[in-house]
């Protein structure tokens, strides 16, 4: 947060349960909550002068229903800078498009998760709304979830992706590190879905925002009574994913204690639910993700060495997109795709000097950020293809750029910054580089396309030093 002092949230909901649940994960964002039972009252304390004004807004659609949109209209006039988070039910996206262009800032959709919460809530309030081109968003874009939709042709992606995809074949514990927003999950999703688990269930448990207590009864279960305010049984992620994989997201969250006891059951197979008497067996694969691998954040004192040792070194690292440049441009394509076939969007196409624009951003929010960006822009769009103009808050921080090399336009350098050609080597390897990122690593294919054999290849591969999975 900015300050120490908490900020103003005001709710318009009139469910009991849900209104708990909203209070405590911002209360521990440092968020404290005014609740309002509809519209009319929100305006009212909007307009009162003398009353505390908040720094945020969250309407559940619930309250206006089809009056929604006109809602979101009467708020953003009375309060024209204030972040307003859209609260929806609906899984399609074409509400909340209607929402944003009526003025909504974001949107979330029910039930809440409280990584997202507290991330809509921190981003809200740090650029004004009439600036703010990088507020994060959750369209849910549904694809199929294999190794294909995983874009990029940068070595160190290609090599993550090639381990991702040869450790699907196993049932050994696997940590998936990265920054915030560079597709772990998504990553976590493929690697199930390739894997012999995939006829099973995937179970993701969301740790952010949870106190430890309540992520051991997610992950464990509990009985009637366990502990004060458990009024009926429950059954834990461990049990529900019985047969398949459990992603634990955030795993460094998780306290000592806990760590302790997933160790062991990893170790075992042992699960025992809070106040239960007895105990049960579980199959399930652990993917969990965190910043760093295991060994990382077992000197960093994050995580419990027990835990760290349970996971063997089998880790994967993906890169921050800003180590991978190259990648921009085809994954901005490939958003812009799925964007495109949302109900109540099109296909846009964008030009190079945007993507230039794109290219030259540090991008800190990795692809959730990128995806964002993009969402956002095709909402407001008007024309065929998206233009830097689309993108005025990038283009404040980017400042002046030059044209796109090719290699950032996906293509290949022919020269090197001194002005000289480089040498045949060089453009040969890249040239395959391209060629694998292009077809997904589908070495026959690659082959193909480049008129050589499978095995002068590989013998390619081998003479230039490029990792048959990059």
């Amino acid at each position: 947060m900015v300050d120490d002092e908490p900020r103003l949230m005001l709710l318009v909901a009139d469910d009991a349960s849900q209104i708990r649940q909203i209070n405590a994960l911002a209360g521990r964002a440092g968020w404290r909550m005014r609740t309002v039972p509809d519209g009319e009252t929100a305006l009212r304390m909007l307009d009162d002068t003398s009353d505390e004004k908040p720094q945020a807004l969250m309407l559940d659609s619930w309250i206006a229903g089809d009056e929604s949109c006109r809602l979101i209209g009467r708020f953003r006039a009375a309060a024209p800078e204030m972040p307003l988070l859209f609260l929806t039910g609906s899984t399609s996206p074409l509400l909340a498009v209607e929402a944003m262009r009526a003025g909504a800032t974001d949107y979330l959709m029910k039930p809440i998760a409280s990584e997202r919460l507290i991330y809509a809530l921190e981003s809200s309030v740090q650029h004004a709304l009439a600036s703010d081109e990088l507020a994060p968003l959750t369209e849910k874009i549904e694809a199929t979830l294999d190794f294909d939709l995983m874009i990029g042709s940068s070595p160190n992606f290609r090599t993550a992706l090639a381990r991702a995809a040869k450790t699907a074949r196993g049932h050994s514990p696997l940590l998936i590190a990265g920054e915030p927003g560079t597709g772990k999950e998504l990553l976590s999703r493929a690697i199930h879905s390739a894997s012999p688990r995939s006829r099973g269930p995937l179970r993701i448990l969301h740790t952010t925002g949870m106190a430890p207590a309540a992520i051991e009864s997610a992950l464990y279960g509990h009985e009637r009574g366990a502990f004060p305010g458990a009024f009926e049984q429950r059954t834990g992620a461990l049990q529900d994913a019985d047969g398949g994989s459990l992603m634990i997201d955030d795993l460094e969250r998780l306290p000592p204690a806990l760590q302790h006891r997933l160790a062991d059951t990893i170790m075992t197979g042992i699960a025992k639910p809070l106040g239960a008497a007895h105990s049960f067996r579980v199959d399930v694969r652990i993917l969990a993700t965190a910043g760093h691998d295991a060994h990382t954040l077992a000197q960093q004192g994050v995580i419990e060495p027990v835990l760290a040792e349970s996971f063997n070194s089998n880790s994967i690292s993906l890169p921050a997109l800003r180590d991978r440049q190259v990648d921009v441009a085809p994954l901005t394509r490939h958003f812009l795709k799925l964007i495109g076939e949302q109900p109540g969007l099109r296909h846009l196409g964008i030009t190079d000097d945007a993507l230039a624009l794109l290219e030259g951003y540090g991008w800190p929010g990795n692809l959730r950020q990128l995806q964002a960006v993009l969402f956002r822009a095709v909402v407001f769009c008007d024309r065929d293809a998206l233009t830097e103009a689309d993108f005025p808050q990038l283009a404040n921080i980017v400042g002046e750029i030059g044209p796109r090399t090719a290699a950032a336009a996906g293509g290949v350098t022919l020269f090197g910054p001194d002005g000289h050609l480089r040498s045949l080597e060089e453009i040969e390897a890249d040239v395959i580089r391209l060629a694998i990122g292009h077809y997904r690593g589908r070495m026959s294919e690659v082959a193909r396309r480049l008129g050589i054999g499978r095995s002068t290849l590989y013998r390619k591969l081998s003479d230039l030093g490029i990792d048959n999975a990059a």
